[in-house]
């Protein structure tokens, strides 16, 4: 468990805490590209680490974000005009460009050069490949950090899937989901026989062992679980997955050195996180399977969602969730397993709707100092120490965090693998553990 005091630490990430400290000083998926296709087009409100900011896209193309409030008198931006290469306040006509430098304050006498002398308070962002990255945090160009090597964002975007999805919950206890892969026997797979598995598949070894052992470790950039159970009788079933600073995840659904991923639990405030899954292939009909995409989307139709609307948190809202109990079926849940249905344990109809479920049910901010940690918690354990190290180290000396400076670091992999059980796992997995190798 952890103190109260630790899990404010690990949970709070608005501007002035030591976590949302750690946040800023890494490049964050933002929003996605085709969420302004066009030069001029409209506005979007956008809530990162807890700041209320206004997205655009500019006459020439150029992205820019912008605090929210004009720094004339504090009305909205998002209601500007994105006209002439920036974004005019309604309230009196100031007009910023994407670097937040006033460029025209029409109130103003003619020989005033007020409007030299104003900057609004803006953000540093990229676009790679369909995602708009964001750094809230202090440098300036040509100081900033790079961005992250996260391969499956660096391929063909043609052969690359992205979704996202918001969740009503802290970042951290939907993103510990990802690293704890004991739950996968029972949420996931919980209504799977061993006998109705295929022989020798990662799933018949899962259902077949549902206590796997850990190997847990730092890493460059974050942490790394080399879970473990028996497979045949000479060798064992490896589960490889990295959690990478400061939120993002590669989760082993797929066999290790094959599976290019990455996903980010981006916090938008305390209590909502912003879930994103970027999936990429070396073969682009692959992305057309629907076991692909049930591997990736958790479900073969992919995610259902409410029409998005223009508020803060009106982006990328599942249809089902809690007002609805995410459409549990009961029946199924009773017959437990009901014409192969993913979820049948649960009753709910989906991989990442089942996780959701679960995660949201913590509440916003779930209080760790009442939890009872076992074994089989380790990888979340390590991680939420390496965070806090991480949030410490930055406030008390100003000690930059893993990997803020290394994208180098993200050139890794996550999966499954087979290996004899005398192996040394570290080493037997080395170079398919590394990204950038197909």
């Amino acid at each position: 468990m952890l103190s109260q005091s630790d899990n404010e630490m690990l949970c709070g990430v608005g501007p002035g805490t030591a976590m949302g400290d750690v946040m800023r000083q890494y490049w964050i998926p933002a929003f996605l590209s085709k969420e302004l296709p066009n030069h001029d087009s409209d506005p979007m409100r956008l809530r990162l680490l807890g700041e209320d900011l206004i997205a655009f896209r500019d006459t020439g193309g150029r992205l820019g974000l912008l605090a929210n409030s004009c720094a004339h008198r504090g009305a909205s931006l998002f209601y500007g005009r994105n006209e002439d290469n920036g974004l005019r306040c309604v309230y009196h006509g100031w007009k910023y460009d994407v670097t937040g430098q006033c460029v025209d304050m029409p109130n103003e006498p003619d020989e005033s050069n007020f409007k030299n002398k104003i900057r609004q308070k803006a953000y540093a962002i990229q676009e790679r490949n369909g995602i708009v990255w964001a750094y809230l945090g202090p440098r300036q160009a040509p100081d900033l950090p790079g961005l992250p090597d996260l391969e499956s964002n660096m391929v063909d975007p043609e052969a690359t899937e992205i979704w996202t999805a918001m969740r009503n919950c802290n970042y951290m206890q939907a993103l510990e989901g990802d690293i704890d892969t004991s739950h996968l026997g029972f949420l996931h797979l919980g209504a799977i026989r061993p006998d109705e598995a295929p022989p020798k598949s990662f799933n018949y070894y899962t259902v077949s062992d549902k206590k796997p052992r850990y190997h847990v470790m730092d890493t460059d950039a974050g942490t790394m679980y080399a879970a473990y159970r028996p497979a045949e009788e000479d060798t064992y079933y490896y589960r490889f997955a990295q959690f990478l600073m400061p939120c993002f995840t590669m989760i082993p659904t797929n066999s290790l050195g094959t599976q290019i991923i990455f996903r980010a639990w981006v916090p938008l405030d305390d209590n909502h996180t912003m879930f994103w899954a970027v999936s990429a292939s070396t073969n682009r009909a692959e992305l057309k399977n629907p076991s692909f995409r049930e591997a990736f989307a958790g479900t073969s139709r992919g995610p259902v969602y409410l029409e998005n609307t223009s508020g803060w948190l009106g982006r990328w809202r599942l249809a089902n969730d809690a007002t609805n109990d995410y459409g549990l079926d009961r029946d199924v849940q009773r017959a437990g397993k009901n014409s192969g249905i993913v979820g049948s344990y649960t009753g709910i109809d989906g991989i990442h709707l089942q996780d959701q479920a679960i995660t949201e049910s913590m509440g916003a901010v779930y209080q760790r100092n009442q939890e009872h940690l076992g074994t089989s918690d380790a990888m979340v354990i390590k991680t939420r120490k390496r965070l806090l190290s991480a949030a410490r180290a930055l406030r008390d000396y100003g000690t930059q965090p893993p990997g803020a400076d290394d994208p180098a670091a993200y050139r890794v992999r996550s999966g499954g693998t087979i290996l004899p059980r005398n192996a040394d796992w570290l080493e037997a997995t080395s170079t398919v553990r590394k990204a950038f190798t197909s």
